[in-house]
């Protein structure tokens, strides 16, 4: 009996020193396998181009407002918009909607897939599937409409189709601005109209 207990303390008495040395080893092991570090080197960094970063900056729901000489509202809102990399004072924007409330009551309002506002010059430049309707019963499409925040002024420079009291028309321009005559908004085509009038059957039967 004495025999085994001898045995038994010897075994864990040599445990005792094994074991802290096959920990040792095991340490000096990862050391080896790890990477060196140099504490000169500089620290590793992940390359973040900030201008870039600036330019991806928007601002959601915007809205572009001003006021003409004699007193109607012009608004362009959009879903979102961010300035131009090499021109912050110019602003893109996508999903536009504007209206413009005449002095005299009526209101025109537009929609559009994009716009560039000049914050400088006061203008809008609404592009791709323009669509405007009026009070007065005009709804005009065309691919692109120059605007003015400061004054009532709005030009399509390219081909419009329209539906209005009248009838449907085909135009090569599109005007809205202040009548010099009389002083109200007038909506101006030219360039080649082209104008299927739609007589008003029951006004004729009323007569």
């Amino acid at each position: 009996m004495a025999r085994a207990d001898n045995t038994y303390s010897r075994v864990v008495a040599g445990m005792k020193v094994l074991l802290p040395l096959a920990a040792l080893g095991l340490l000096s092991t990862l050391f080896l396998i790890s990477q060196r570090i140099d504490p000169s080197a500089p620290v590793p960094t992940v390359a973040i181009d900030l201008e870039q970063r600036a330019q991806d900056l928007g601002v959601t729901r915007p809205t572009f407002a001003g006021l003409s000489g004699r007193g109607d509202e012009i608004a362009v809102r959009a879903d979102v918009a961010w300035p131009e990399r090499d021109a912050p004072h110019r602003l893109l924007a996508e999903r536009v909607t504007g209206e413009i409330g005449l002095t005299g009551g009526g209101e025109v309002r537009l929609r559009s897939v994009t716009a560039r506002v000049d914050q400088r010059t006061m203008t809008a430049m609404l592009e791709g599937a323009v669509h405007i309707n009026t009070t007065t019963g005009y709804e005009i499409d065309t691919e692109r409409l120059d605007t003015r925040l400061d004054a009532l002024y709005a030009e399509s420079p390219g081909p419009v189709t329209a539906t209005g009291p009248v009838g449907d028309l085909d135009a090569g321009r599109m005007i809205l601005h202040e009548s010099p005559g009389s002083g109200d908004a007038e909506l101006l085509f030219s360039g080649g109209v082209r104008l299927v009038y739609h007589p008003n059957i029951e006004k004729d039967q009323d007569r």
